[in-house]
């Protein structure tokens, strides 16, 4: 499948290990494929393993006050969910890894989610319900759990992940996914290979 077109890929893990993760490994082989189709495309990372503010009464405030009525503090507030919100928006690909934390996703990547659900920015309200304001473009949802089935009735995280994209606009959601890692490390990496390889099959001539 060609992607011509793709001139930024935006990036973001979620993985609390920096190192043997799984969902990062994986999310190195999609971006290097994704380069590969499209030579000379950007990547914008975006690491939230360190951690990611939450929302709070304030930050609830100043996104609530009409932009042009808000305090210095109020816009300082907002700077990690404006920052967010334009990497978002300006990707022409996402890769997003995400391993599974106890049925869910990890608390880093909800908080990341709550900075980018931004009525009027990413989404709006109308009569007939929300409406997503994001035009659609391949998300790679990169996913690891060590025992959980993705797409089973304990998973709740690729669920979740796919309608929060498609709230916003996205529909095109690509799920490569290695399950239950802790079981068989190397059978997991190779089914999420094979799910790859539907969406983005290995260049010609490129080095197994």
């Amino acid at each position: 499948m060609k992607h011509a077109g793709i001139g930024s890929i935006l990036r973001i893990d979620s993985s609390a290990r920096q190192a043997d993760s799984v969902s990062r490994d994986l999310g190195d082989e999609v971006v290097r494929r994704l380069q590969a189709g499209s030579p000379g495309a950007s990547v914008v990372s975006l690491d939230l393993g360190p951690g990611m503010p939450h929302i709070d009464h304030d930050w609830v405030t100043a996104n609530l006050t009409p932009a042009e009525q808000r305090s210095p503090q109020q816009r300082e507030r907002l700077t990690a969910s404006d920052q967010a919100v334009s990497a978002l928006q300006r990707a022409d690909a996402v890769v997003l890894t995400v391993p599974v934390y106890n049925f869910s996703v990890p608390s880093v990547l909800k908080a990341w989610i709550d900075h980018v659900c931004r009525a009027g920015l990413t989404f709006r309200y109308t009569p007939n319900g929300p409406q997503g304001l994001l035009a659609d473009r391949p998300v790679y949802l990169v996913m690891a759990s060590g025992g959980v089935p993705l797409g089973s009735a304990v998973d709740f995280a690729s669920g979740y992940l796919r309608q929060v994209f498609r709230f916003l606009g996205i529909e095109d959601v690509r799920l490569v996914g290695a399950e239950r890692v802790a079981a068989d490390p190397a059978a997991a990496r190779e089914s999420a290979l094979t799910a790859l390889d539907q969406w983005l099959p290995e260049p010609t001539g490129a080095a197994a």
